[in-house]
């Protein structure tokens, strides 16, 4: 296997790992996972859960940093990162006939190392 097709599983590793960290965190704060890694072809979500009573929908984008010096998690959540969110979670709101007149927020996960912090309405709704 060549180098960077190692580091890709590496990362992709470390990424499962985290993501599942911020699913445990979540379900520890009485939010409910229904989707992991949701992928179509306009994108991908980290993360799709339900918080009651409601429910509202929460999408989450987990992001991680080894260190300080690489800049916080949640800076990387650019507006045009935005709107793919918001894309996917439009198609993902239609595709299983939830409608799109339901509660929904849109959160940042953002891991330093052990240090994980919940950003709630990290960002408002962007017409894709």
């Amino acid at each position: 296997m060549a180098q960077t097709d190692e580091r890709q599983v590496n990362k992709r590793r470390i990424g499962e790992a985290y993501e599942t960290a911020a699913c445990e965190y979540l379900q520890a704060h009485g939010l409910v996972v229904v989707e992991r890694n949701y992928r179509v072809r306009q994108g991908e979500i980290d993360v799709i859960c339900k918080e009651y009573p409601g429910p509202v929908y929460v999408f989450c984008e987990v992001k991680y940093r080894k260190n300080r010096s690489a800049g916080c998690p949640e800076e990387s959540v650019t507006p045009r990162k935005q709107r793919q969110i918001c894309k996917v979670a439009l198609f993902y709101l239609n595709h299983k006939k939830i409608g799109t007149d339901v509660p929904c927020r849109f959160d940042v996960i953002a891991i330093n190392k052990d240090e994980i912090r919940h950003i709630k309405n990290a960002f408002d709704f962007c017409y894709p």
